[in-house]
């Protein structure tokens, strides 16, 4: 038992190493971007203004909406600002990383760093990632549109899984309780209504990459096939080049969009993240490696 602890905790300490060092980060952007350009490259006939209009709701849900809700969930004590801040840094390493993951692990080091114990951190961002999957849920079904069954079978056992736990956390050590940040229901349901905003500034951003490419889609049959790509996500893959991005490109072919416009979509989608991320995220970082930010001081409620 005490050798597989130390395994898990020597596997975080490296996940953390790897996604907190400045060369590795900065070879792994390089990458990245070269690897969305040259996916672009290969579409021809590109329009810049429907992709710009598309980008612009995007910005403000990924960068305000989703910070917000964050900060709802959270109970840290730090302001809005604090967090939109660590957002936007956290958004630069989860593009270059599998899963999104590298953005998980930013969020946890930031809060740890202002005295915010390990696990009260971990299930601080799990909690904001758990109520953006049930915020997609929900604007798929306030749409009427029927998930796949697969779709639907993983998100409600998900949701089952996470729900069970916290009874039995609750149950054998009800002390615990206090140092997680459970939401009121007023709270969870501020971050679903978040949540279906953010989804619709993806939806926006979709359907201006389709119209640069020369093509146009149902917006209802789009979220039909957003949700189902979702599941693809559950794989490891990079950014632009990842199996959420190939079901979407599938997806997209199924209601009616060429492969050629489908692919080009996606390609100048996963191109069009990156130009918030290196001016608001990367601005950021920027900021924080010369030393303009200091940690705040350190003011924790639930979190402590």
């Amino acid at each position: 038992m005490q050798v597989r602890l130390w395994h898990g905790t020597r596997t975080v300490q490296i996940a953390r190493s790897i996604a907190t060092n400045r060369k590795l980060q900065i070879a792994a952007l390089l990458a990245a971007v070269a690897l969305s350009l040259w996916n672009v490259e290969r579409v021809p006939h590109t329009a810049v203004l429907p992709a710009v209009v598309g980008l612009l709701p995007f910005a403000i849900g990924k960068y305000v909406l989703c910070p917000l809700r964050w900060h709802a969930l959270s109970g840290s004590g730090h302001s809005r600002r604090w967090h939109m801040r660590a957002y936007a840094e956290s958004e630069i390493l989860g593009l270059i990383s599998p899963w999104h993951a590298g953005a998980d692990i930013w969020r946890i080091h930031r809060l740890e760093r202002t005295g915010v114990r390990r696990s009260a951190a971990v299930s601080s961002v799990a909690l904001d990632r758990f109520v953006g999957a049930v915020g997609l849920i929900v604007a798929v079904a306030v749409c009427g549109i029927a998930l796949p069954r697969a779709v639907l079978v993983v998100a409600l056992g998900i949701a089952a899984v996470v729900l069970a736990a916290g009874l039995i956390v609750n149950w054998r050590r009800p002390g615990l309780a206090g140092r997680w940040p459970w939401p009121s229901p007023k709270v969870f349901a501020l971050g679903i209504l978040l949540s279906v905003g953010y989804q619709a500034t993806i939806l926006g951003l979709l359907i201006g990459a389709i119209h640069a490419v020369g093509d146009s889609v149902s917006p209802f049959h789009l979220i039909a096939v957003f949700g189902a790509s979702q599941l693809a996500g559950a794989l490891p893959g990079v950014h632009g080049a990842s199996p959420r991005e190939g079901a979407l490109v599938a997806g997209l072919a199924s209601i009616g969009v060429s492969w050629t416009a489908a692919f080009g979509a996606v390609a100048l989608t996963a191109l069009l993240y990156w130009i918030p991320a290196l001016l608001v995220g990367g601005s950021c970082l920027f900021l924080r490696w010369r030393g303009w930010f200091s940690e705040p001081q350190t003011v924790v409620r639930v979190l402590a």
